[in-house]
C-alpha cells in the first residue's frame, strides 16, 4: 500500500458563513443538516470534515464529517450525535439560520488501483465519511464496493430488507441502508441490540464472516476503509492484518483549532522513518491503519 500523503492543501480551506436548508432529527437523538456550502462542496474528499461555530454563545468549534455533498447545487451534509453542551446547542439551530464554517480539513481516504474490491467498514457517527466515499466510488465507477455498518443505537435511517445479495452471510441478516440499495451498493448492518435484519454482534465478525467466504483471487482485491470509535478501529486493524489487506482509517479526536495550529489532537504514527507524531486534523483525519496501530 503506498503511503498516505500528509500534507493538507491549505489553500482549499475555506472559511465561509452557510445557510442550513434542513436540520432533521432522527432516531438515536442524531442530526442531519443540510448547510449552503458551494466553496467547501467543490473541493470536500470522503474523510475530510468541517470545523463549525455550534453558537456565539460557545466560541471553540466543534469538528463534523462530511457525509454527502452535491457539487453542482452547492450543499453539503453533516450528520451528528448529541453528547455535549455543543451539539446540543447546535439541535436548536433551524433552517434559514447560518453557521460560521471551516472546511473542508483534513486528507481523505486514497484509493488503490489494484484493489477494486471496497470494504467500508463504519461504527455510529462514524458512518458519514464511508457514505461519502462510497458516492464517490459509485459516480466513479470500476469498484465492486460493499458497506457494513454498526450501531448501539438505533440506526439515523430507516432499517429495510435489502433486494442484493452478499452471499455467506446468515440469511437473516438482510437489513440495509434503503439509500445504499438505492444506489445498488451491498451493504448489512450489526448490533448487539437485536434490532430486526441486523447481524447480532461486532461489525468487525460480521466482516470476518464475509472475508472469510471470499477466494484467494476476490481477496486479494480487497482494501478496507473504517470509521468509528477507536476499540472498533483497532479491531478493524487487527482483521486487516489477519487477512493481509491495506487498510486505511478515519481517526475521531477531539480538536481546538483544527486546522494545524495548537497540535491538541496528535497521534503517535509508525513511519519508515521512526515514530511520529501527526495531527488528526490536517496530517489525517485518514491513515494506514498499520501506522497507528503498529
Amino acid at each position: 500500500m503506498s503511503q498516505i500523503n500528509y500534507q493538507q492543501q491549505r489553500d482549499t480551506i475555506e472559511y465561509q458563513d452557510c445557510t442550513i436548508i434542513s436540520h432533521d432529527h432522527l432516531a438515536g437523538d442524531q442530526h442531519l443538516l443540510r448547510l449552503d456550502a458551494p466553496a467547501i462542496a467543490a473541493t470536500a474528499v470522503a474523510g475530510s470534515f468541517v470545523h463549525l461555530t455550534v453558537a456565539a454563545a460557545l466560541p471553540l468549534r466543534r469538528p463534523i464529517s462530511i457525509m454527502r455533498v452535491d457539487r453542482a447545487a452547492g450543499w453539503i451534509d453533516l450528520l451528528y450525535k448529541r453528547l455535549g453542551s455543543g451539539t446540543t446547542l447546535l439541535t436548536e439551530r433551524r433552517v434559514g439560520d447560518k453557521l460560521s464554517l471551516i472546511g473542508p480539513v483534513g486528507n481523505g481516504f486514497t484509493m488503490l488501483p489494484d484493489r477494486r474490491r471496497p470494504l467500508l467498514i463504519g461504527g455510529g457517527v462514524g458512518m458519514p465519511p464511508l457514505l461519502f466515499l462510497a458516492d464517490l466510488l459509485r459516480q466513479q465507477g470500476g469498484y465492486q464496493t460493499t458497506v457494513l455498518l454498526g450501531s448501539e443505537v438505533p440506526f439515523p435511517f430507516p432499517l429495510k430488507p435489502s433486494r442484493l445479495l452478499l452471499p455467506a452471510l446468515p440469511c437473516e441478516v438482510m437489513a440495509t441502508m434503503p439509500l445504499l440499495d438505492d444506489w445498488e451498493i451491498p451493504c448489512r448492518l450489526a448490533s448487539l441490540q437485536g434490532y430486526p435484519g441486523c447481524f447480532q454482534g461486532y461489525v468487525t465478525e460480521l466482516a470476518r464472516h464475509w472475508l472469510k467466504a471470499l477466494d484467494s483471487d476476490t481477496l486479494a482485491g480487497v482494501a478496507i476503509y473504517s470509521c468509528g470509535p477507536q476499540a472498533m478501529l483497532r479491531a478493524v486493524a487487527a482483521l486487516a492484518a489477519e487477512f493481509n489487506l491495506p487498510c486505511q482509517v478515519s481517526l475521531e479526536e477531539f480538536m481546538a483549532c483544527g486546522i494545524g495550529g495548537c497540535a491538541g489532537c496528535v497521534v503517535e504514527v509508525q513511519e519508515p522513518e521512526g515514530r511520529a507524531m501527526r495531527r488528526v486534523c490536517v496530517d489525517g483525519p485518514v491513515f494506514d491503519a498499520k501506522a497507528v496501530y503498529a
